[in-house]
């Protein structure tokens, strides 16, 4: 799917509870792919829907920031969320989380406009710096390296893959600027 066939939305508290069906519905397909995002196996519709309720939740609150690519039928193909509700000593970043882009969109530029869309609503918000983590050596750690993002280092045995094993996670940092 060409990526000028995709389009990448904030969405708003309403909009993001409208969409938990098919939110849930990427989470689920990125879990039983095998991403290790926060889930284990058996990835249920109703995990995932009380996951995209809390995040409904922190949208309203203005907790979280949440971005969503779709496609030209409106069809959800990826989201990337900022968490903006950080310490008080930390007003100048957010964190980036769960990169997911269903198996059908991905490498085909999904990713990499979520990613830019995220760094450029990061300096809307007036944060300077970036933060995330990810699979050691994953495909996501290949993308955050490709644009622009400083790797800090690796934590051995951090997480759980979906299926039971351990798996290395990689930080990463940008620092924004216009």
């Amino acid at each position: 799917m060409p990526t000028d066939r995709v389009t990448i939305r904030r969405l708003d508290a309403n909009d993001a509870r409208t969409t938990i069906p098919a939110l849930s519905a990427v989470l689920i397909d990125c879990v039983e792919g095998g991403a290790s995002v926060g889930f284990m196996h058996p990835m249920t519709a109703d995990k995932a829907t009380r996951f995209w309720t809390m995040v409904a939740d922190g949208v309203s609150r203005g907790d979280r920031l949440l971005l969503v690519a779709h496609d030209n039928d409106g069809q959800i193909l990826g989201t990337v969320q900022l968490i903006l509700a950080l310490p008080e000593n930390q007003p100048h970043r957010a964190d980036l989380a769960k990169m997911l882009v269903s198996r059908r969109a991905r490498r085909q530029g999904v990713a990499a406009r979520l990613l830019a869309a995220a760094e450029s609503a990061g300096l809307d918000e007036g944060k300077s710096l970036l933060v995330l983590d990810a699979v050691t050596d994953g495909d996501a750690a290949r993308l955050y390296a490709r644009s622009g993002w400083q790797r800090v280092g690796d934590v051995p045995n951090f997480a759980l893959m979906p299926d039971g094993p351990f798996c290395s996670t990689t930080y990463f940092y940008k620092s924004l600027t216009r």
